[in-house]
């Protein structure tokens, strides 16, 4: 076969599997294998969730890069170029670097069908090795317990805020839907719940997984005051770190502190940076982005499923607006 572009390659990756979503480890788990990509050789930070997963690995790759690491980040879907979904350092993966990947994981994979997903993921399990990065940050696609992002084992999982999403694969009530996103927790590990109030179900799944929980509002939490918000976090090596944060954030501050607890027990000193300048910079695509567009403030936002319109709309009306809001 000649040689093909990533656009091409992403074409053939549309048609190759039968089905555009197949949960499940075994396929995926069997390249991976060959390719000897398991386990990584750095730490691993894992979220699930309905809703806030883009924000919180976009602050925990945020405070990784101000720290002196180099993170790898998996996230999805993308918005422009596929490129956007693997980072290293802060930049992009290059064509060429992902099209050798998926060079490599078509050469290994022989007659075992993946999805396209699943080629994405050891695509960016595969940079991460070669480029070998100190901390690798993982967006779950869908679910938790047979996303192909479950093959690697977290040193710290997060979960956001769990809702009704994606009922045709994960169930159609929310104790069940939690569960499965708790599949991603690990006996022994961290596990940072980072719903407001999580459902019984995920309690009980958190407990069954004999993860160590912090639980937000419990273990970690913020406090808003008339100014600013009073963040308190379990530091990995024993008490507390308490700081303020400014009330406005680009992300929930729900995400946030979840970010900052998970990167507090990877051993990031967070004592050490400007939290608040780092938070400052997190700006993310199409998550309560504000463009001005003659002269119109336009707040684009991908609220995909109930929750999120919540979120959406608690935004706008908490935002001023010096006419009228459409």
């Amino acid at each position: 076969m000649s040689k093909l572009t990533l656009d091409q390659w992403l074409q053939r990756l549309e048609q190759l599997h039968p089905a555009e979503i197949e949960l499940g480890l075994q396929r995926c788990g069997e390249v991976a294998g060959r390719l000897d990509l398991l386990p990584l050789p750095c730490q691993v930070m894992t979220v699930a969730g309905t809703n806030g997963k883009g924000s919180t690995v976009a602050v925990a790759e945020a405070l990784a890069l101000a720290s002196g690491e180099c993170p790898g980040l998996f996230t999805s879907p993308h918005f422009l170029r596929f490129n956007e979904r693997i980072r290293v350092g802060g930049q992009e993966a290059s064509d060429s670097e992902i099209v050798a990947a998926f060079e490599q994981i078509d050469a290994a994979r022989d007659d075992i069908s993946l999805t396209y997903f699943e080629f994405a993921t050891l695509a960016a399990l595969l940079i991460f090795r070669q480029r070998e990065v100190s901390l690798a940050i993982l967006e779950v696609g869908l679910g938790g317990r047979l996303d192909s992002v479950n093959l690697v084992d977290p040193d710290v999982a997060v979960i956001t805020s769990i809702d009704l999403d994606h009922q045709d694969w994960l169930g159609d009530d929310i104790d069940t839907i939690a569960r499965e996103k708790a599949g991603i927790l690990r006996a022994g590990r961290p596990a940072i719940i980072g719903d407001i109030a999580p459902p019984a179900g995920l309690s009980r799944a958190v407990c069954d997984s004999g993860a160590k929980p912090f639980y937000l509002g419990e273990s970690y939490g913020f406090e808003a005051t008339d100014k600013a918000l009073k963040v308190t976090l379990e530091q990995r090596s024993g008490g507390r770190l308490v700081f303020t944060l400014p009330q406005s954030l680009p992300v929930q501050p729900e995400n946030a502190c979840a970010a900052l607890q998970a990167v507090a027990l990877l051993g990031i000193d967070l004592a050490a940076l400007d939290v608040a300048k780092v938070l400052a910079s997190v700006a993310l695509v199409g998550r309560l982005q504000t463009e001005v567009v003659a002269g119109i403030e336009l707040i684009l936002d991908v609220a995909h499923n109930p929750a999120a319109v919540d979120k959406l709309v608690e935004h706008v009306n908490a935002t001023h607006c010096n006419k009228k809001t459409i």
